[in-house]
């Protein structure tokens, strides 16, 4: 029971179609001819790259045609995914409608005081102050981030009060996931709002962490669980036991939409709604679809909401020709080993990452970056377009959105991925730089700041943007994707026989 795909003439759940028709939806206005070809697309789970690249092109060539598709993608998926019940499916709107019973609260409060400055683990290491700073000159320099990126946490590092999260409401959709900015929110003194599934060991974790931070955690208790907690009958309480409200914690994005939409609604500030959601295969689609559902929702409740994602940067992106550029020169700096890779490109092997560029129709010339791992399959990157589709048309609203890319990171989804983990060990022979959870996530939660306090930030839609689509690019970590020689799935491959043998040494 929950959201999910919807059932085709034989009763199935065909994730692979309802994907396909999306996609082509969100294009059919713009451009009839490449919905045509996405609808006629027989094996879309590995036909699926090409097309992903079109729609960025198609997307790029004016404003408007960014937030029409967008806005397209999203009513589409809106019309398509359905709630499921034991009883048969209904539209997911009208599942959000439904009665449903009031989840109720706990709230667990810090004991330690507020860390004051911006410090991150890196390579085992906490630094700070001037080693921070030239470490994040270093990303940019190396190519690793892009100099708007050095440029936010500098300012960040500038304004230390920026910090100081006391009495800020966020709510953290997937709090307990690696990528999830929970533990930074907290040690700044966040109020967090948190949303996970009903695992005790999860919420066991996110309650020592805010017992050892500045911040407080508002925990959603189910109604089964409340009747063994006498004390939640659906207001917020504060509580001592730790154990009790671990094992009582939690409610499913995905069965409860509707009802976690009405308990975020009884947040009575202005508050940040982050999606950090994730989970394998078809699943991560219906949560960014859920939490798609429960923002709209809440919109048209609310006019005080401010958006948060993460971008993956293995994805297509436009890029500035400043990335082109210096790409470009390494490719024409690869001295002897250039001419030994010459052979293997009849293969698909060592391919320059910018082969050609594109020309918007105000004249604006781009590179178009290619990201994509196909290991990750169409699934990941439906979940990841609606975040990005709503970013665009919610930004296009007036609201204000957060979205920065987060650079390549072994979390516990990539490295119990064989092949993955091992072109992630060898991706720092064609200088890109893969990050720990703790540093990613450190780096993404001041970004996130930055972005609520800085009143020029991207996120502000009142900032004008050359393209919509430029809210990816600003304060981008791309590890080094967007400006390394090569195109990356190019050497995806060479990189991972690399890496099992640097592991094995």
């Amino acid at each position: 029971m929950g959201v999910n795909f919807p059932q085709g003439g034989d009763h199935k759940r065909s994730t692979t179609a309802t994907g396909r028709a999306i996609f082509a939806d969100s294009v059919r206005e713009i451009d009839p001819a490449l919905s045509a070809r996405i609808e006629h697309t027989k094996d879309w789970r590995k036909g699926y790259i090409e097309p992903l690249r079109e729609i960025v092109i198609a997307a790029s060539q004016t404003p408007d045609a960014a937030i029409q598709i967008s806005r397209a993608g999203l009513e589409s998926a809106h019309r398509r995914f359905v709630f499921a019940q034991s009883n048969g499916d209904i539209p997911l709107d009208s599942a959000m409608n439904t009665p449903a019973p009031a989840i109720g609260s706990v709230s667990v409060t810090g004991r330690a005081s507020r860390e004051e400055t911006l410090s991150i683990t890196y390579r085992g290491q906490r630094i700070f102050g001037s080693d921070l700073r030239r470490q994040i000159d270093k990303w940019v320099q190396d190519g690793i981030a892009e100099p708007s990126f050095g440029a936010a946490l500098h300012l960040l590092m500038d304004n230390p009060d920026w910090l100081d999260l006391s009495g800020t409401d966020i709510a953290v959709l997937g709090a307990g996931a690696e990528m999830a900015p929970t533990r930074s929110l907290l040690r700044w003194g966040a109020r967090i709002h948190a949303l996970d599934l009903p695992r005790p060991e999860i919420w066991q974790r996110l309650i020592d962490i805010a017992r050892n931070t500045s911040g407080s955690i508002r925990i959603p208790i189910s109604q089964g669980a409340s009747g063994a907690m006498p004390f939640v009958t659906g207001g917020t309480v504060h509580s001592e036991d730790d154990q009790v409200v671990a094992a009582a914690g939690g409610v499913d994005l995905l069965e409860q939409p509707g009802a976690i939409a009405n308990w975020l609604d009884e947040i009575e500030n202005p508050f940040v709604l982050g999606n950090y959601t994730y989970a394998d295969g078809p699943t991560h689609a219906t949560l960014s679809m859920s939490v798609d559902a429960i923002f709209r929702k809440l919109d048209s409740q609310r006019k005080d909401i401010t958006l948060a994602f993460l971008a993956t940067p293995t994805d297509v992106f436009m890029v500035p020709m400043s990335c082109v550029d210096e790409s470009r020169k390494r490719w024409d700096t690869r001295g002897i080993s250039g001419f030994f890779q010459t052979p293997l490109r009849a293969f698909g092997q060592f391919e320059p990452n910018y082969p050609r560029t594109y020309q918007t129709n105000s004249g604006i010339e781009v590179g178009l970056n290619d990201s994509l791992v196909p290991q990750q399959g169409p699934n990941y990157l439906l979940a990841k377009r609606i975040q990005r589709w709503r970013a665009l048309a919610a930004r296009a609203d007036g609201i204000p959105v957060s979205l920065n890319l987060a650079p390549a990171t072994r979390t516990q989804s990539v490295v119990k991925n064989r092949a993955l983990a091992a072109a992630y060990a060898g991706a720092g022979r064609f200088g890109v730089e893969v990050f720990e959870p703790a540093t990613s996530t450190a780096l993404m939660a001041a970004l996130l700041v930055h972005d609520l306090r800085n009143p020029l930030s991207a996120a502000n839609p009142s900032t004008t943007l050359g393209n919509p689509m430029d809210i990816f690019v600003v304060g981008a970590n791309h590890g080094g994707l967007w400006r390394t020689a090569y195109a990356p799935r190019s050497v995806l491959g060479v990189a991972a026989l690399l890496g099992m043998f640097e592991s094995r040494a």
